[in-house]
C-alpha cells in the first residue's frame, strides 16, 4: 500500500499538484497551505492548487547522510544522495523541493521542471510513503500549457 508523506500534494492523481493557498486580502501565496497570512496577518488564505511546471532557479545535492535517524532509516549504509532545489512555479511562488536528479552537472539554470511523485521510504507497516519532487522535462518542446 502506498500513502503520501503529507497533505501537500493532490495524490493519487494523474496529474498530480501540490497545495498552496493564497491571500484574499493582500494576494501573498504560499506553500504549503496556511491558514494566515504571512504578510499581512490576516486569515482569509484560500486553497490554491499550484502550477505543476516550473523553472530550476538554483540546486545542490544532499550528499551526506541527515541526522540519523532520518525519516524511512536509523542507519546510514542506505543513504543515496538527492538533490535539493529550488523550482519557480510561473510567476506564483518559488518552491524547495526535492529534485529526481542528483548529478548537478544534468542540472541548469532555467532548466524546465515538472512535479512527480516519487516513492521516500518504507515506514515500519510496510507501507511506501510517497513523496513530492521535481524532475526534469525530457521534452524539449518547451510547453507551458501542461499544467
Amino acid at each position: 500500500m502506498q500513502r503520501p508523506l503529507a497533505e501537500v500534494f493532490t495524490w493519487p492523481h494523474d496529474t498530480p499538484q501540490l497545495i498552496g493557498s493564497r491571500c484574499g486580502d493582500c494576494a501573498a501565496t504560499t506553500f504549503p497551505a496556511q491558514s494566515r497570512c504571512p504578510r499581512c496577518g490576516r486569515s482569509s488564505m484560500a486553497e490554491l492548487l499550484l502550477p505543476r511546471r516550473g523553472r530550476l532557479v538554483a540546486w545542490t545535492t544532499q550528499g551526506f547522510v541527515p541526522k540519523l535517524p532520518y525519516a524511512g532509516s536509523d542507519k546510514a549504509d542506505g543513504f543515496t544522495p538527492f538533490g535539493v532545489g529550488l523550482v519557480q512555479l510561473d510567476d506564483v511562488i518559488r518552491v524547495e523541493s526535492r529534485l529526481t536528479e542528483n548529478d548537478p552537472a544534468k542540472l541548469a539554470f532555467d532548466m524546465e521542471m515538472e512535479l512527480s511523485i516519487v516513492p521516500f521510504y518504507v515506514d515500519d507497516t510496510g507501507d511506501e510513503v510517497m513523496t513530492f519532487a521535481f524532475a526534469p522535462v525530457s521534452d524539449s518542446t518547451d510547453s507551458t500549457d501542461g499544467r
